[in-house]
């Protein structure tokens, strides 16, 4: 039986649609994604709030259970929002086999933000590296703080959320890059530790899915927003394909990952893949 608790519940804004751009400053490219409107977390989802639902594995407990949940793995964080999502009656985003896991567009329930989704939501309008002097924001290394702070303490952004940049890095849905980064997946935000040129809202980090860092959590976002599974709110599985199907003389160390390849080419029903085994230390790119 499902049991609707409040205290389980993430607390949302809504994010209006429009066009952001994406930069990466890695290749020098850039590109315009059209949103549709979806919700995202007024805040990270912290340590109480991870613990109201059953199932979750144990995080980092601190007396102060308003501090994000960390160290969250981004199965981790993947797998508590299908549980969240029952738990409040709606319908999982994810369907999870093993080391595979792809999105249901379509489905209402809580998920990670896509890439698109979450500089939308931390720009909220602005075109400014930030959306306000990074001492009133945010916690950073300005601080001089020795780990995540309670959330909601700094100011918030024009929609109303919170802590999107600075206190922990958040998970987002994307791959970092299936040519040269394998299976790792996007971080954004900037960390508690970091330095003010690496809390803005265009950084990117990636990590492996397994990994479990100290300043990195996550936050929910929620809404339906496609019919099919293969692309959505600026993701394409297409797109992850093509890359990670580049071909000829690579430089060192880039690492393609060729299983998406295995995947339906039309988009079919498992548009997107996270598996592969650990491979030791997480790595990142900005």
């Amino acid at each position: 039986m499902t049991v609707d608790d409040p205290a389980a519940r993430p607390e949302l804004v809504r994010v209006p649609g429009g066009t952001i751009r994406l930069r990466d400053a890695r290749t020098g490219t850039a590109r315009d994604v059209d949103l549709l409107p979806f919700s995202i977390g007024r805040t990270p989802v912290t340590v109480d709030r991870w613990h109201a639902v059953d199932g979750a594995e144990p995080v980092e407990h601190r007396a102060d259970g308003s501090v994000p949940a960390h160290p969250v793995s981004w199965f981790d964080a993947v797998a508590w929002c299908n549980a969240a999502s029952v738990r409040a009656g709606l319908r999982p985003a994810y369907a999870v086999e093993g080391r595979r896991v792809s999105w249901d567009v379509a489905a209402d329930g809580y998920r990670l933000p896509t890439e698109g989704e979450w500089e939308h939501a931390a720009r909220a309008g602005g075109t400014a590296p930030t959306y306000g002097p990074l001492r009133s924001t945010a916690w950073t290394a300005l601080d001089g703080v020795a780990g995540p702070q309670p959330v909601g303490r700094k100011e918030p952004n024009a929609f109303g959320a919170v802590d999107m940049l600075g206190n922990v890095w958040e998970w987002c849905w994307d791959y970092a890059d299936p040519a040269r980064y394998a299976d790792y997946r996007v971080l954004r935000g900037g960390g508690w530790a970091d330095r003010e040129w690496s809390v803005r809202a265009s950084v990117r980090r990636g990590s492996l899915p397994e990994s479990h860092l100290e300043d990195v959590g996550f936050r929910v976002a929620r809404g339906a927003v496609g019919e099919r599974g293969d692309a959505a709110q600026g993701w394409s599985a297409r797109r992850d394909r093509d890359r990670a199907g580049i071909r000829g003389p690579l430089p060192l160390g880039w690492t393609p990952l060729r299983e998406l390849l295995d995947d339906d080419p039309e988009g079919g029903r498992r548009p997107a893949v996270a598996r592969g085994a650990a491979r030791g230390a997480a790595g990142c790119q900005s």
